[in-house]
């Protein structure tokens, strides 16, 4: 008997839309072919949310997601709704969408295809062969804690760790070294900061459980430093929530283009799948999205969330013979491209190679 799965799809604003439709066009392809059944529910978030129900996180959607399997979801955000309050711009709803499913480890990996090792800024034999994994803890720390202000002379934030959050999030670090090269670097500023120094001796303490594993430590204006001047030496990186933003959006651009690489948010209940790029809404419906991103971050959902390793495998094939046979989308169309197509002939290209 065929598998079937319940998957919530979220398209978002801007070229959410077009990215996702060739996600969904890829995981049919495979998901005949591999022999499971996936049946897809759409749900509001973000701009589009707000112009449909005035809210970014309408309720709807929250009781919607824990239904699922999993979540596929595009991208959200434009200058549309930059001026509204803060707790109702699109990024306060997928904000809470996160909260709301418990999805507090975030999974980047960053990856350079040789077919467009020139497509970085650095020099091919810096980032030839990166294979990294930025694991970032994402429900705590500095964009959630209490007390927050901002009032007429100043402004105030408050980093917070609990043990268990800590305890947590390592443990997913851990968890997938094991099945990578064994090797973490958590990073922090435990020289400066009380909350990196507990967030330092509670991974440590939770290293004892992964004897296996190889831990260091790095502060993260080194890490910073350390990912464009040698990423090679990374495997799996383990940090908190905002110094996790920021190397997650470096390492992305070891690769050439933002818009190849994919993340997923998980937890204790239903994942999240989704690219690491933003909405761009000034090439909104122009069919010149990379819809790579979120072909690889489908490719994340059966992996992580489904356990359907075979089509995953199927589908990061497809990406890799697609790059290397010249089909390039337009931003990464100065690299060895024999055939520049737009995202919808992109999709038709890994759809039949992961079907195979």
């Amino acid at each position: 008997m065929n598998k079937s799965y319940k998957i919530g799809i979220i398209k978002g604003d801007g070229i959410g839309p077009e990215i996702v439709d060739e996600a969904i066009k890829v995981l049919d392809a495979v998901s005949v072919a591999q022999g499971c059944n996936l049946k897809y529910t759409e749900m509001l978030l973000g701009g589009a949310a707000i112009d449909e129900t005035g809210i970014p996180l309408p309720k709807e959607t929250i009781k919607g997601v824990k239904k699922c399997d999993a979540v596929l979801f595009g991208a959200i955000g434009g200058e549309k709704w930059d001026k509204l309050e803060r707790h109702l711009r699109p990024e306060s709803g997928l904000l809470g969408l996160r909260k709301e499913m418990g999805t507090f480890a975030n999974l980047r990996p960053a990856t350079v295809y040789d077919e467009l090792i020139h497509a970085s800024t650095l020099k091919p034999e810096v980032i030839k062969g990166v294979d990294l994994m930025v694991v970032r803890e994402l429900t705590g720390g500095l964009y959630f804690g209490q007390p927050r202000a901002l009032l007429k002379d100043k402004a105030y934030n408050t980093m917070i760790y609990t043990r268990e959050e800590v305890e947590r999030i390592a443990r997913v670090a851990f968890d997938i070294a094991m099945k990578r090269q064994k090797c973490i670097c958590s990073v922090d500023k435990a020289n400066v900061l009380e909350v990196s120094q507990f967030w330092r001796e509670t991974v440590e303490e939770i290293a004892k459980e992964y004897p296996e594993v190889e831990l260091t430590h790095m502060y993260v204006d080194n890490a910073a430093m350390q990912l464009i001047r040698e990423p090679k030496q990374f495997d799996v990186i383990l940090t908190g929530n905002i110094f996790g933003d920021i190397l997650s959006d470096a390492a992305s651009m070891l690769s050439g283009s933002i818009g190849l690489l994919p993340s997923a948010s998980i937890g204790d209940g239903v994942g999240l799948f989704e690219p690491i790029h933003g909405s761009a809404p000034d090439i909104a419906g122009q069919g010149i999205a990379n819809p790579l991103a979120t072909i690889s971050s489908a490719s994340m959902m059966l992996r992580y969330a489904l356990g359907e390793i075979k089509s995953a495998d199927k589908i990061d094939t497809a990406i890799k013979k697609a790059l290397k046979e010249g089909y390039r989308t337009g931003d990464i169309s100065d690299h060895d491209a024999k055939e520049i197509v737009t995202c919808s002939e992109m999709g038709d290209i890994i759809a039949e190679y992961a079907s195979k």
